[in-house]
C-alpha cells in the first residue's frame, strides 16, 4: 500500500490493482475502525475520511497497513439483467480497434458477468469490472458534449452505463431503457457496490424487462464524466414541492447519516417569495453516507453560518435554513415568527405592512408580523447568506436530507417568485439565542487567502507549477457554482514530462480538492461536487477554511497558502 495525503483529515490508500481494493474495502466493511467517517473505492484506490479528534492519522494508516490483500472477493449480491439494443455510436470504432466484428463484441459483452466494483462521477454511475479480458479500451480523445440516458460504454477494463443525459468520454456501444437512477425506488441506484450484472442483447431476448424497477428517467445531468463541466446553478434542480403539503418525517431516508428523528409538528405558511433572488436554496448539513449510490454529500456552503442561524432562532442547528445566492430577494411574513440571517455581510431592510421602512440587524434574531417584508440588499463581503426560521422550514427529505445537490438534481427545486413556504411550529422549550460576532468575510479586491494540504497527486506538476500555485493570484471565473469553482491564473500548473498526456485511473474527490485538468487552470470543488473525478488533485483546501471557500464571488482572487510539503505518508506494518 502507497498511502497519500488528501487532507488534514482524509488520505489515500494506493493499491496495485482493483482486487486489492476491492480486498482491502471488504476487510473495512468486515471489521471497521473506529473513527472512519466514510470510505470511497475506486479503480487502484481508496479514499479514508475520518474523525481526527476519534483517532490519529499515523494510527489509522499502521491499523490499515496491516489489513490483508490477498483475499479473494466473492460478489454476492443481487444478478441484474440490463437488456441492451446494441447500436452505439462507437460500435464499428470498438470493433475496429479489437479487430473482430461487430457480432463478436457483441457476444463478448453478453458473455460474461460483471460485478458493480464502486460507483463514482454521478448517482447511479456504477464501475462494472469482470467482463472479457480484450475490452481494455481508451476513451475517446474528445469527449461527447451529450450522451442519451442509459447510454452503454466502455473505457478501460470497465463496462458502465449512464445514468442521466450528459458529457462523456467513453465508447458507446448501445443503449439501455432500464433506469439506473430513480428516487420513486427504495433503493435509488439500480447498481451497487456487490450486484452483479449481466447485459442481454435485447434482439435475443425480447422478453427481458425493467426487473420491477420504475420506468421513469431523471432528469439530466449538468457536468462531465471526468470533472466539472461549466453549469449554470439557476437550472430547477429538481420537482416543485407543494408548500402545504404533508411532509416526511425526518430520518425516513435510507441510508446512513440522515438526519435525527424529529416527532410531528404542525405545520404552516408563514412567508410567501414575492421577489427570488439569483439562486434560492434550502441547504442543511448534506446527506453522508450515500457513497454506495455515487451520491456525495453536499449541503450548505457555509455550514458554519447554516449553524449559527440556527441557534439564534431556537433550532437545532443541523435543521434546513435557505441559502440566498447574492441579494435582490423579498419575503413577505404570512404571519407572526422569528427569523435571523447569517452569512454574507449586506444590507436587510425590514419594511412593515404601514411602508415604514427600517434597516435590520444581521447576526441577530428579529420578530416579523403578518405584513412585514424581508428584502435583501447586494452583499458587500461574501455573497451567500442564511436565513433560518423559528421551528424550522417544512420541506420534504430527499435521501434523508432537504439539501439541494445541482449537481446530483437531489432534493427540493430552487425557490421561485410566489411560492409559499411551510414553517413547523417550535419546539416547545427552544432557547433563542444571543448575537453572534460574524467571521471575516471574502472581499472583492483583496486577495482571500486560503490554507491548503499538498497532495495526493502534488508529484504529477513541475516544480514551477508546485511553485507557482502559491506564488500567484488566482481569479474566480464566472463558470463557477456550488459544484465547484473555475480558476483563471496567469501561469497555468504544467506536468512533469512523465505525467504528460497521461490518463489517472478515477479516484475519490472531497470538497475542497483542486483537480488540474490539461488546461492546467484548477477547478477547487465545492459542496456538489462529484464523488470521484479522473484529473490529478494537487491539493486540497484545508478543513477549517471551507466556509470561507464557499463565500468567495465571482471576480475575486484568491492566494492558496500550501501549509504541508507532499511527502507519501508512513505506515508501521507488522508483516509476522
Amino acid at each position: 500500500m502507497r498511502f497519500l495525503p488528501v487532507n488534514l483529515d482524509a488520505f489515500l490508500v494506493e493499491l496495485a490493482d482493483l482486487p486489492q481494493t476491492l480486498a482491502l474495502q471488504a476487510s473495512l466493511r468486515a471489521e471497521p475502525i473506529a473513527g472512519v467517517e466514510d470510505v470511497v473505492p475506486a479503480a487502484r484506490t481508496l479514499l479514508v475520511r475520518f474523525r481526527p479528534a476519534a483517532i490519529t492519522r499515523e494510527a489509522l494508516i499502521a491499523a490499515i497497513g496491516q489489513r490483508r490483500l490477498d483475499v479473494e472477493v466473492t460478489q454476492s449480491g443481487a444478478l441484474i439483467e440490463i437488456p441492451v439494443r446494441y447500436d452505439g455510436e462507437d460500435l464499428a470504432e470498438v470493433a475496429g480497434l479489437l479487430g473482430i466484428p461487430v457480432a463478436e463484441v457483441i457476444r463478448r459483452h453478453t458473455g460474461s458477468d460483471y460485478a458493480v466494483a464502486f460507483t463514482g462521477f454521478a448517482p447511479g454511475f456504477a464501475y462494472l469490472a469482470g467482463g472479457h479480458p480484450s475490452f481494455d479500451l481508451p476513451r475517446r480523445a474528445t469527449p461527447r458534449p451529450r450522451l442519451p440516458a442509459g447510454a452503454v460504454g466502455l473505457a478501460g477494463r470497465f463496462s458502465a452505463v449512464y445514468p442521466q443525459a450528459s458529457p462523456g468520454g467513453w465508447q458507446i456501444i448501445g443503449v439501455t431503457e432500464l433506469p439506473m437512477w430513480d428516487l420513486a425506488r427504495e433503493r435509488p441506484a439500480l447498481l451497487q457496490p456487490g450486484d452483479r450484472v449481466r447485459f442481454v442483447d435485447v434482439g435475443e431476448a425480447k422478453a427481458v424487462s425493467a426487473t420491477a424497477v420504475s420506468p421513469s428517467l431523471p432528469p439530466p445531468l449538468p457536468a462531465g464524466e471526468r470533472g466539472v463541466q461549466p453549469s449554470s446553478e439557476m437550472e430547477h434542480p429538481g420537482t416543485k414541492h407543494h408548500a402545504d403539503a404533508p411532509s416526511p418525517q425526518w430520518g425516513e431516508g435510507k441510508g446512513e447519516g440522515t438526519a435525527p428523528s424529529i416527532p410531528p409538528q404542525l405545520s404552516r405558511s408563514l412567508l410567501e417569495v414575492t421577489q427570488p433572488g439569483p439562486q434560492m436554496l434550502f441547504q442543511d448539513l448534506g446527506r453522508p453516507g450515500q457513497a454506495r449510490q455515487g451520491v456525495s454529500v453536499s449541503g450548505a456552503m457555509d455550514r458554519g453560518s447554516l449553524r449559527r442561524a440556527n441557534r439564534l432562532v431556537g433550532n437545532a442547528s443541523h435543521l434546513p435554513a435557505l441559502e440566498i445566492a447574492y441579494g435582490g430577494c423579498e419575503l413577505l411574513a404570512l404571519g407572526d415568527t422569528v427569523i435571523a440571517v447569517t452569512g454574507a455581510e449586506g444590507p436587510l431592510e425590514l419594511i412593515a405592512a404601514d411602508k415604514t421602512r427600517r434597516p435590520v440587524p444581521r447576526h441577530a434574531a428579529i420578530a416579523l408580523t403578518a405584513g412585514d417584508r424581508l428584502r435583501f440588499g447586494e452583499p458587500k463581503a461574501g455573497m451567500r447568506s442564511y436565513l433560518a426560521v423559528r421551528g424550522g422550514f417544512d420541506v420534504a427529505p430527499v435521501l434523508g436530507s432537504a439539501a439541494t445537490d445541482t449537481l446530483a438534481r437531489i432534493g427540493p427545486p430552487a425557490i421561485a417568485a410566489g411560492d409559499l413556504i411551510g414553517v413547523r411550529d417550535p419546539t416547545p422549550g427552544a432557547i433563542t439565542g444571543w448575537p453572534e460576532t460574524p467571521p471575516e468575510l471574502p472581499r472583492l479586491g483583496e486577495p482571500v487567502v486560503l490554507d491548503i494540504v499538498m497532495g495526493p497527486r502534488s508529484d504529477w506538476f513541475s516544480q514551477a507549477a508546485l511553485d507557482g500555485l502559491g506564488q500567484q493570484d488566482w481569479t474566480v471565473t464566472a463558470q463557477s457554482n456550488r459544484i465547484g469553482i473555475r480558476l483563471a491564473g496567469e501561469r497555468p500548473l504544467t506536468r512533469i514530462a512523465a505525467a504528460e498526456g497521461q490518463e489517472l485511473p478515477s479516484e475519490g474527490t472531497i470538497q475542497g480538492s483542486l483537480q488540474v485538468p490539461p488546461s492546467g487552470q484548477p477547478v477547487l470543488f465545492l459542496a456538489d461536487h462529484p464523488l470521484t473525478g479522473g484529473y490529478p488533485v494537487i491539493a486540497a483546501v484545508a478543513p477549517y477554511h471551507l466556509d470561507r471557500a464557499g463565500q468567495i464571488p465571482i471576480g475575486a482572487t484568491i492566494r492558496f497558502r500550501p501549509i504541508t510539503r507532499f511527502a507519501a505518508l508512513e505506515a508501521v506494518m507488522d508483516h509476522g
